[in-house]
């Protein structure tokens, strides 16, 4: 998995093009059964992917945390939700409240996740691959094949199964 890590930004960025092209195809022109599709590639895909040898998303990136986040975790960690903000979030440039380091802190040594069961919206849906109206967020997409080797598979094996539908 480490080699796989370590190479997966080049590929991401070797593919970036390519990606970005089909993804505007992809937005034109979304087929009927797009999200069923997705869907599929994703239960696919992650039979045999296991995000605990990985947790890539979990050292390089952070989720946004809703205001619900906020409260649900805040009250699993038994803080009051202004606490829980302060010690662990800090609002970025769009006004969204987002890890205040990285790696996530939440982020166990063994790859589990504290606050598993109440972890952000974002984490639930990561890495948005089974997404409702997948073409909706291509820009994210593009982001998330560079971060998750899943997800970059996914595509690969998207733009095999849809380029000629497009």
């Amino acid at each position: 998995m480490e080699e796989i890590l370590k190479q997966l930004p080049q590929k991401a960025k070797e593919k970036h093009s390519e990606n970005a092209k089909f993804f505007a195809r992809l937005k034109k022109k979304p087929p009927k059964n797009l999200d069923y599709t997705m869907r599929e590639l994703h239960e696919s895909e992650f039979e045999h992917t296991d995000c605990l040898q990985c947790a890539n998303c979990c050292k390089t990136t952070g989720p946004l945390f809703t205001d619900a986040d906020v409260v649900r975790i805040s009250k699993y960690l038994r803080l009051k939700p202004q606490k829980f903000i302060d010690e662990y979030l800090r609002i970025d440039e769009e006004n969204d409240y987002v890890l205040r380091q990285l790696p996530c802190a939440f982020l166990g040594a063994d790859n589990y996740c504290s606050i598993y069961e109440v972890r952000p919206k974002a984490c639930r849906e990561f890495p948005h691959t089974d997404r409702k109206k997948f073409y909706q967020i291509n820009h994210l997409t593009l982001k998330n094949v560079a971060i998750c080797p899943a997800a970059f598979a996914i595509v690969e094996k998207m733009k095999k199964l849809m380029d000629n539908r497009l």
